[in-house]
């Protein structure tokens, strides 16, 4: 049995670094039991020379392994520990592009992209591809995409993303990044952005984006694909053909800084009504084995009743084991917590 420590990545939020400890526990729990085949255990957190660690023990990883494992939302070094003494272990993240994808926007009510990467994550876990992580070109679907975290994070995944954005603001504010930083970036692309119209009637705007990482990908065809639609999400299958996603993440209205609204009706704190129309449509455009992963405030809305929803669309959702163990406290007003569903 070998012993291992994770260093965590330093959250530039107070907060979310009060709690990136138990979250990583979480986290690595379900890695284990989703493509580990649970060999991990003793997942403890300790302090090793005066710095927090998330310690485990394991039979032997092999290369595979500690790929998996580096891809954690919060690593920043892996260790293998020999008695007092720490052995560094090459991590082997699937990250493509420069961190600056993920990190270079800035706005208030920005999620935290550590955060982004784990709600991605454990929602990658519950499909039935998991298996597939390191090597499938997942498809990832955010239906309430803001400015886009969710859907670099995939990009930088190597992963095909879409977004629906009801904002005008927001949608041509995140297409703007996109364009600006893949020239600044000299990656190889191809854009295209416009009206979408259907029957003399306009649907809403949509920005699309193929890339690849290297020149020699863009040559061989082997791009990635950015579309963006400004829309509201319950007319989503007017832009996307049902089955086409792997994983559909989103971080629904808190209800503070931002309510949910449906047609015909203001905003209001609670996103459960926002999500009873949209979800059964998020899940039409679900394949078979994909999974959702939704994240909310505690404080504007009960686990049963965003649990129900899920249900009534004909969803199986995740609930017991680490699954229940990301619930975490973002400010006075927001508690937030995970909750993850497959399709059968």
């Amino acid at each position: 049995m070998s012993r291992y420590a994770l260093l965590i990545l330093a959250a530039t939020n107070r907060v979310y670094a009060e709690s990136s400890i138990a979250l990583t526990q979480a986290e690595l729990a379900l890695f284990s039991e989703r493509v580990l085949a649970d060999k991990v255990g003793r997942i403890e957190a300790a302090t090793l020379g005066g710095v927090p660690y998330v310690t485990f023990e394991a039979d032997t990883l092999d290369t595979r392994e500690i790929a998996l494992v580096s891809n954690l939302s919060s690593v920043h070094a892996l260790f293998e520990r020999e008695a007092d003494l720490l052995r560094p272990l090459a991590v082997r993240k699937l990250d493509r592009f420069d961190d600056d994808l993920i990190t270079i926007q800035k706005y208030s009510g920005k999620t935290n992209e550590q955060f982004t990467k784990l709600l991605l994550n454990v929602t990658l876990l519950a499909t039935s591809f998991a298996s597939e992580l390191l090597d499938r070109r997942f498809g990832v679907l955010d239906p309430l995409c803001g400015r886009g975290t969710t859907l670099n994070q995939a990009m930088m995944y190597g992963f095909n993303a879409a977004g629906v954005e009801i904002d005008r603001k927001d949608f041509e504010a995140y297409s703007t990044f996109v364009e600006t930083w893949l020239k600044r970036k000299r990656i190889k692309h191809r854009l295209h952005s416009g009206p979408v119209r259907r029957d003399k009637r306009l649907l809403g705007r949509r920005f699309e984006a193929s890339f690849a990482a290297t020149k020699d990908d863009y040559k061989s065809g082997a791009t990635q694909r950015l579309d963006v639609v400004n829309a509201d999400t319950s007319r989503a299958e007017d832009f996307f053909a049902q089955a086409s996603f792997d994983v559909i993440v989103t971080d629904a209205p808190y209800g503070v800084q931002h309510g949910s609204s449906t047609s015909g009706k203001g905003l209001a704190r609670s996103p459960i009504d926002l999500l009873g129309t949209a979800v059964p449509v998020w899940s039409r455009l679900l394949r078979s084995g994909g999974a959702i992963g939704i994240s909310w405030n505690t404080k504007v809305a009960r686990r049963n009743d965003v649990t129900a929803v899920l249900v009534a669309a004909g969803l199986e959702p995740f609930v017991a084991g680490p699954y229940l163990r990301f619930e975490h406290r973002v400010d006075q007003a927001i508690v937030r917590d995970v909750i993850v569903a497959r399709k059968g």
